[in-house]
């Protein structure tokens, strides 16, 4: 095994490989730029469009409200992230959070979020170059694909709202990365950083589950055939399988037994009224009516993102089976097994028809491109493994001629590529296919003179959490000391964040906020904010302790304002003053 190890090694210092290495000591200048560049175009996107223009998302900002509650709250502590959401997200952003009492927007803008996207995104885009630049493949191929994918409109707007994709993406893209070199050195670095790539991204998503286990699958039964008339070939493989799973096993453990440790559920994803699942009941959303209306729904959300799939998979596939090349499968199975999940978790009611569910369309489609002409070099690793293949061996050079593709077809692919961006900015202005995407219309082409219900709506969601700032700047205006206002956080986050003293407010990450809600006077409350006991009022705590508080004070409190909400999926707010506060 050392001899042939040894052999390996001494092949990469000359000949082809020694150009490789130097091409990618280019690739990692090219690199550098490219992520400075794009994490600019991404911060500058994001700020224009939260500061500037006011248009913010809810997930995003529950994940500000929740970081600044860990830090800035009246009872700060880690675990004021919450537990119904995986962290990552939260944490990421804790540094940014941090100067939040210097810069106030930080926060009340949701700049921490555009903050955390932007670098996360921009290191996705810098993946795809190195998909390429790992791969051989030709330096205008890697530029133009990584230019459309960076330029995408869904990637451009989820790399500065501060929303889960772009650390999502980063991780994928990453694992995807590090298992395709895999299958050409053998090397234990590369599946150990694809172990904690997707670790990172079941942090981050849940459904990060599904390319982790298909990682894992795919790398023991390659390591499995491999082996093949070798010793240990069960347990070679096994080890293998054990390095990828490593990672995600380990931060599925601790990530659950802390949730369950601190709060005594382990899953409140599924288990809290604060889960996807509850939110799904309170919002009254019903299952597609029939499986093939959910699959026609993922369809049509995947084409949207990644037109050109269609044509782009079965040439790639067939030419992954003539060269007998399997770096290709490893997108085709990670971000399939995405797709995939997002298709069932629809068809079962579980989730909702959000177009940025399907957003793994978008790296699949840009890496089946990269590898439509046939790899050549060696990948850079720390050490090939001994069941590495021979760079440039006389199998491989036949391999590769036998599914050699002309200049004319990659190019023609790359343009169809690009094609794609037209097709995915229309599909982000559908109103039936992409709920969370269409008001940009709105956002970016403001019209004052349009009149049509579709205008009138994309604004209103465009004004979304307008009212809660504004409620938060005449809470500030009344100077109150600390723990004097009670509100639950299912809507309250937009105010908290806006508000520049967050202390002021008594949040259910607080250790003691059963008690002030229990005895508000006795704890020195004045205010306590309500929402109607409907829909996701329902799981408002202040409405499961007092029921009758929005209609009537609950006999505890006296209505002093009702606030009309300007927002699309906002609750009009009443303010009421505790009797004898």
């Amino acid at each position: 095994m050392s001899i042939a190890t040894s052999a390996r090694v001494d092949r990469s210092d000359t000949g082809p490989a020694a150009t490789t290495v130097g091409e990618s000591r280019s690739g990692a200048r090219v690199a550098r730029y490219l992520y400075a560049a794009c994490a600019l175009l991404y911060l500058i996107t994001g700020t224009f469009l939260t500061a500037g223009r006011g248009y913010l998302m809810g997930d995003a900002l529950s994940r500000v409200s929740a970081t600044e509650s860990a830090l800035f709250s009246r009872d700060p502590h880690l675990s004021a992230i919450g537990f119904v959401f995986t962290p990552l997200t939260s944490l990421a952003q804790l540094p940014f959070v941090a100067v939040q009492p210097w810069f106030p927007g930080v926060t009340r803008w949701g700049l921490s979020g555009v903050l955390m996207t932007a670098l996360f995104m921009a290191g996705a885009v810098v993946m795809i170059w190195g998909i390429g630049i790992d791969r051989g493949a030709p330096l205008w191929l890697c530029g133009l694909v990584t230019a459309v994918f960076a330029l995408n409109p869904m990637v451009v707007f989820y790399g500065g709202n501060g929303m889960s994709e772009a650390l999502f993406l980063f991780c994928l893209c990453w694992g995807v990365r590090r298992l395709m070199r895999w299958v050409r050195t053998d090397g234990v670095h590369d599946l150990v950083a694809c172990g904690i790539a997707m670790g990172l991204g079941y942090l981050t998503r849940y459904d990060a589950l599904a390319p982790a286990a298909t990682a894992g699958g795919f790398v023991f039964a390659v390591s499995y055939l491999r082996r093949r008339g070798g010793e240990h070939r069960f347990s070679g493989a096994a080890m293998d399988l054990v390095l990828v799973a490593a990672p995600v096993i380990l931060a599925f453990l601790v990530w659950a037994d802390t949730s369950w440790l601190i709060t005594g559920e382990a899953f409140q994803q599924f288990t809290s009224q604060y889960g996807n699942s509850a939110i799904l009941s309170q919002s009254g959303a019903e299952a597609p009516s029939h499986p093939i209306a959910a699959a026609q729904y993922s369809i049509g959300a995947t084409l949207i993102l990644a037109p050109a799939l269609p044509l782009l998979l079965p040439v790639a596939g067939a030419l992954a089976l003539r060269r007998r090349d399997l770096q290709p499968l490893v997108p085709m199975l990670l971000c399939g097994s995405v797709l995939g999940f997002q298709t069932l978790s629809y068809a079962m009611g579980s989730t909702f028809a959000f177009l940025r569910f399907y957003v793994a369309a978008i790296p699949l489609a840009a890496i089946l491109v990269l590898v439509l002409p046939p790899a050549r070099g060696s990948a850079p690793t720390r050490r090939l493994g001994a069941y590495a293949p021979a760079a440039d061996s006389p199998v491989e050079r036949a391999a590769a001629s036998a599914g050699a593709v002309p200049v004319f077809g990659t190019a023609l692919a790359a343009l169809l590529l690009l094609a794609s961006l037209p097709a995915t900015a229309l599909g982000m202005n559908s109103q039936l296919m992409a709920v969370q995407e269409y008001a940009l219309g709105a956002v970016l082409f403001p019209d004052p003179n349009n009149v049509s219900p579709k205008y009138n709506d994309e604004a209103r969601i465009a004004a979304t959490f307008s009212t809660e700032r504004r409620l938060a700047e005449y809470l500030d205006a009344k100077e109150l000391p600390a723990g004097t206002i009670v509100m639950d956080t299912v809507y309250g986050f937009a105010i908290q964040i806006a508000s520049a003293y967050p202390e002021r407010f008594v949040i259910p990450s607080d250790r003691d906020f059963v008690r002030t809600l229990n005895r508000p006077l006795e704890h020195g409350v004045r205010y306590i904010l309500s929402v109607p006991n409907s829909g996701r009022g329902t799981s408002d705590a202040v409405n499961r302790r007092y029921p009758t508080m929005y209609e009537n004070g609950a006999q505890i409190a006296t209505l002093e304002l009702e606030i009309p909400n300007d927002g699309a999926g906002q609750p009009n707010w009443r303010l009421y003053r505790v009797i004898g506060g």
